[in-house]
């Protein structure tokens, strides 16, 4: 009997209730009478796992795949087949007008829609993209509405939130004394607090670009602007003083001007960030310092004999200021140092007086003040911030600046101390790194839900297919034919989700690897006929290889799938048609990459060029970051790239790309040069010898998981061999002192509790030097920072055939060569 859903894919909870109802009694009657458009709906429909509906004929009778069935709630049991408008009764006012437009032939695409479901019988505030588009029967005539669908509410909320942690940052950033404010990496102006309007009175927007420079005073903007360019240009910290015009007053005040560059992963400066500071106070006080200073140092040899110095001078300032000879005696101190010094120590100082005496009662403080004097009476002239932790001093916080004082012929008389409050400048500052580390913090969440969101998307996928598959599979009638379909979706799907693993640690730099000496023009060669089949006939590929060798030490294997992904880009770049140029050079240096310092090497760099559509310059700063892509969806998962880049990192090397939009792209590998391997000689009669006979081992497991050790205990029963199982590395090592010699191997999980697979490894191996050891992980830190580790991997997830083929592989290591076993007497 024929099947009359024979149209519909195989598979599916909806595609099976469509089968089961009877439709002879609604408007579209049974499926014998469908039109071939209402089947080719339904088929694409159900096949797609974007949420998808389709309403049709006059009543509109609702159709939907998997991916909707979580939308409709608790309207699920009855929406099958009834009309459209009795679904969705609850919304129709929004929804009407949308139906009504598609059904005059017009499509319609909104887009975060906020929409009252309820979905679980109760009011829910969602927000929802739509696109509706019309159907059309054989005739031409609009027979119903098509709509893809797609929740929203998580962006929009996010969106939301992320808009009020910007006012709040705005907020704090506006009531800064100081004023903050950012550039680009050419130096424009892009942002600023209002402050500085207020003090410059210039308009929202002029200050944009280089547009604040007109309110420096004219004398300063040459030098300003001079140092300003140095630093763009070199990356070091902008630190610059100018006078500004107050609009307020018409007067020019002192400003200090600081920046730091932020740079990316890659190193290249991104942004500046910076901010301005009033110090004209400070500067004014400085001025009068070195006129003082002046001063006292044409009058200090006059004084010296009557050890009377005139304190008139220092009292000009309200800073704290002190000279001594020599020999700690004071010269000199102003009624501010005399007050404080007084309050702290509870002894009165001046003229005469030996500092380190009066500090006889403090010892800690006496040898702080003699190890800082010291260093000014020797003729050393600096500047330190001393900070105090109790919140009751009138100071908590000192800039200190030591000067050294000369008499009129010049020579060394003594050193004189400057002491300023700075503790308001300190608290700005602290501010300001409050601010920026807000910022760096909202910058790092950012990565991170667009990395974990990548992750999610991706697992979520590969996931739904096993669970899927599962639940078929348990179906005890069963097809024999599906079943095998259903076990090899599972198998391919674990295979898919342990790439998409290794590509994150890969670009990690957490990827376990297994290098391996090799010559790069002879793998190339071959890669070259791989390639054609990733690539397609269209694709012309030129391999442009030395001569002579050229060998590097990394994971071949890594190698490779690095080299697809780069030619996969490149298939995409040419849209399937052009040419894609492998070129090897060995022995070159590699150039400074992304604002890192070159290396003198020798390197083997390895290009992949191609004359495709080329990348856009806002892309090229972020095409190595996981899960970003500029592709459609479903053409691309944005880790090819970063696989790329983290085995580069992780083998001692880098890639570096250049690209012309239009004109094509070039990526170029770096990879260490090594000399090439000595030759490995193994006697005639071992190298013609024949494989190991397999036979039954006595296998010793180490896994702390215990639903991995259960299922590896029977992996290896099935594989026909007895297994002992110890739950940790201890266990494993109290094994082996109970029965020495019994174990014909070891399989080894690498991250436990306690002692770690490695370790337990080369423990075994230096009491028991010939019993074969196999470690396995899924990641190890370990392991991805040492490839020198000498035992043979089986990464998880494994297969019973690759832990069959690593016992083969060791087994036949462990095998004595032919002379020792001919040895007399043996």
């Amino acid at each position: 009997m024929d099947d009359a859903f024979s149209f519909l894919p195989p598979g599916g909870q909806t595609g099976a209730e469509i089968r089961a109802r009877d439709w002879s009694g609604t408007s579209v009657g049974p499926p014998e009478r469908w039109p071939q458009s209402l089947r080719s709906a339904l088929s694409l429909m159900l096949s797609c796992p974007t949420a998808m509906f389709l309403a049709w004929g006059p009543d509109l009778l609702c159709f939907y795949n998997d991916a909707y069935r979580p939308i409709l709630g608790y309207r699920l049991p009855t929406a099958l087949g009834h009309p459209f408008r009795e679904v969705w009764a609850s919304i129709w006012d929004e929804i009407g007008p949308l139906v009504d437009a598609t059904l005059a032939g017009q499509s319609q695409t909104l887009t975060d829609v906020m929409l009252d479901l309820s979905r679980e019988g109760r009011p829910e505030q969602g927000w929802w993209s739509f696109t509706y588009s019309p159907v059309y029967d054989e005739a031409g005539a609009v027979s119903g509405l098509f709509c893809v669908t797609a929740e929203t509410t998580a962006r929009v909320l996010g969106e939301r939130r992320l808009r009020e942690s910007e006012d709040h940052f705005r907020h704090t950033v506006e009531l800064n004394p100081q004023v903050p404010w950012t550039c680009d990496p050419d130096g424009n102006i892009i942002s600023y607090s209002n402050r500085w309007l207020e003090l410059t009175g210039q308009a929202p927007g002029e200050p944009d670009g280089s547009g604040w420079a007109k309110s420096l005073h004219p004398d300063d903007v040459p030098w300003t602007m001079t140092v300003f360019a140095s630093c763009l240009a070199s990356g070091e910290p902008v630190d610059v003083n100018y006078r500004i015009r107050i609009a307020h007053t018409g007067e020019y005040r002192w400003m200090r001007a600081r920046a730091r560059a932020r740079r990316n992963e890659g190193g290249a400066i991104v942004r500046w960030y910076g901010v301005v500071e009033d110090i004209h106070d400070r500067k004014l006080a400085e001025d009068r310092l070195q006129e003082m200073n002046a001063t006292l140092e044409r009058r200090v040899a006059d004084a010296l004999a009557q050890r009377k110095l005139w304190a008139d001078v220092f009292e000009t300032t309200d800073a704290l200021v002190a000279a001594l000879d020599p020999d700690y005696r004071v010269l000199a101190v102003n009624r501010a140092y005399a007050d404080e010094f007084e309050s702290i120590y509870g002894v009165p100082i001046a003229a005469g007086d030996n500092l380190l005496d009066r500090l006889e009662a403090h010892p800690d403080h006496r040898e702080a003040a003699r190890a800082v004097w010291s260093r000014a009476l020797g003729g050393e002239e600096f500047t330190l911030v001393e900070t105090f932790g109790d919140p009751e001093r009138k100071r908590p916080a000192y800039e200190l600046r030591f000067t050294t004082l000369r008499d009129a012929e010049g020579r060394r008389i003594g050193a004189f101390q400057y002491a300023q409050d700075v503790t308001e400048r300190l608290r700005s500052q602290e501010q300001l790194a409050r601010a920026e580390e807000a910022l760096r913090h909202a910058q790092k969440m950012e990565a991170v839900g667009q990395l974990t969101g990548g992750v999610a998307h991706d697992f979520n996928n590969l996931l739904t297919i096993i669970r899927s598959s599962v639940e078929f599979l348990r179906r005890p009638n069963l097809p024999e034919e599906r079943r095998s379909r259903y076990l090899e979706a599972v198998s391919d799907t674990v295979d898919r989700a342990a790439r998409l693993t290794s590509q994150l640690l890969s670009f990690a730099r957490r990827q376990p690897l297994k290098p391996e000496v090799f010559d790069l023009g002879e793998r190339l060669r071959g890669v070259a006929d791989m390639l054609n089949a990733v690539t397609g006939a269209r694709i012309r590929i030129v391999a442009e290889l030395p001569d002579t060798p050229c060998h590097v030490r990394v994971d071949p294997s890594q190698f490779e799938t690095a080299l697809v992904n780069l030619a996969v880009n490149a298939r995409d770049a040419v849209e399937g048609e052009g040419t894609l140029t492998l070129r090897l050079t060995c022995g070159a240096a590699m150039p400074s990459i992304r604002g890192h310092a070159g290396a003198a090497g020798p390197f083997a760099a390895i290009s992949v060029a191609d004359d495709g559509s080329g990348i856009a310059p806002e892309h090229l700063s972020r095409i190595f970051e996981p899960f970003y892509t500029t592709k459609e969806v479903g053409k691309g998962t944005g880790l090819g790239l970063s696989q790329v880049i983290g085995f580069a990192k992780q083998s001692g090397g880098d890639i570096d790309v250049a690209s012309r939009v239009g004109r094509g792209t070039t990526f170029t590998l770096y990879l260490p040069h090594v000399e090439p391997p000595e030759p490995e000689i193994r006697p005639e009669d071992e190298a013609s010898e024949a494989p190991v006979e397999e036979r039954s081992l006595c296998v010793l497991v180490v896994e702390d998981n215990l639903d991995v050790g259960r299922f590896c205990t029977q992996l290896l029963e099935d594989l026909g061999h007895s297994i002992v199982w110890a739950h940790n590395a201890e266990a494993a090592l109290a094994e082996f002192e109970r029965v020495p010699f019994r174990f014909d191997a070891v399989f080894s999980d690498v991250v436990m509790p306690g002692m770690g697979g490695v370790e337990l490894a080369r423990r075994l191996k230096a009491d028991h030097p010939n019993l074969p050891v196999i470690l396995t992980t899924g990641y190890s830190d370990v392991l991805a920072q040492d490839d020198a580790h000498g035992f043979e991997l089986v990464r998880k997830p494994y297969s019973a055939e690759q832990v069959a083929r690593a016992l083969r592989t060791v087994l036949t290591r462990r095998r004595p060569s032919a002379s020792i076993r001919r040895a007399p007497g043996l």
